[in-house]
C-alpha cells in the first residue's frame, strides 16, 4: 500500500512536470491526452489526479498565484494605497502576459465543469480585496470597481497580448491605458 501512494505521488509530480511543459508550449489547451502518453501513464490517472482541465491549470500555476498572493499581502497597509494596488496589477499582468495559458486558466470557471469554481480566481480576489479596498478609501479607485473587474482586466490583455512580439510590453502598455480610465491622476 505505502508503495502505491509513492507511485501515485511519483506519477501525480510527473503529470504536472509534463503539464506545466505541454501548458507553456500550447497554452491552456495543451492535450490531456498528450500529457498523459508524455508522463506514460493513462489518461485515467491524469483524470484521477487532475478531475478537471480547470483543475490541471490550477496545480500548474499554483506557485504563481501563491507569490501574488504573497506579494498582495505584503503591499496591504502601504502608505500610498493606489501605487500598491498598481504594483500588485503590475506583478498580475507581468505574470499573466508572461506564463502562457495563465490567462486562459483565471478564465476557466465552470468551462468543463459547472461545479467546479476557479480557486486561482478565488484567491486572488482574496489577496487583493484589501488592497483594492485600501485604494477605494483613499479614493484611487471607484467604489464601484471589484477585484474581479481588474483579474478580467488583467485576463483580456493576456489573452489580447498573448501573440505579441513582446506580449508583457504590450501588456504593461494597455495596463498603463486601463488605469488612466479607473484611476486618473488627480
Amino acid at each position: 500500500m505505502t508503495a502505491q501512494r509513492a507511485d501515485a505521488r511519483r506519477n501525480y509530480a510527473r503529470i504536472l512536470a509534463v503539464a506545466e511543459e505541454e501548458v507553456a508550449a500550447h497554452g491552456a489547451d495543451a492535450s490531456l491526452e498528450q500529457i498523459a502518453r508524455t508522463a506514460g501513464v493513462g489518461s485515467a490517472t491524469v483524470r484521477r489526479h487532475f478531475p478537471s482541465r480547470g483543475a490541471l491549470l490550477e496545480a500548474v500555476f499554483s506557485e504563481r498565484i501563491e507569490a501574488l498572493c504573497v506579494r498582495a499581502a505584503e503591499l496591504t497597509g502601504a502608505a500610498d494605497a493606489r501605487a500598491a494596488l498598481l504594483d500588485w496589477l503590475g506583478a498580475l499582468t507581468t505574470y499573466a502576459a508572461s506564463a502562457r495559458g495563465m490567462a486562459d486558466a483565471l478564465t476557466q470557471d465552470g468551462m468543463d465543469d459547472p461545479d467546479h469554481v476557479n480557486a486561482c480566481s478565488v484567491k486572488l480576489t482574496g489577496a487583493a480585496g484589501p488592497l483594492l479596498r485600501d485604494a477605494a478609501r483613499a479614493g484611487a479607485v471607484t467604489p464601484d470597481v471589484t477585484v474581479a473587474d481588474l483579474i478580467t482586466l488583467v485576463t483580456g490583455i493576456a489573452l489580447a497580448t498573448e501573440h505579441h512580439p513582446d506580449p508583457a510590453t504590450e501588456a504593461h502598455r494597455l495596463l498603463g491605458l486601463t488605469v488612466a480610465g479607473i484611476s486618473p491622476r488627480r
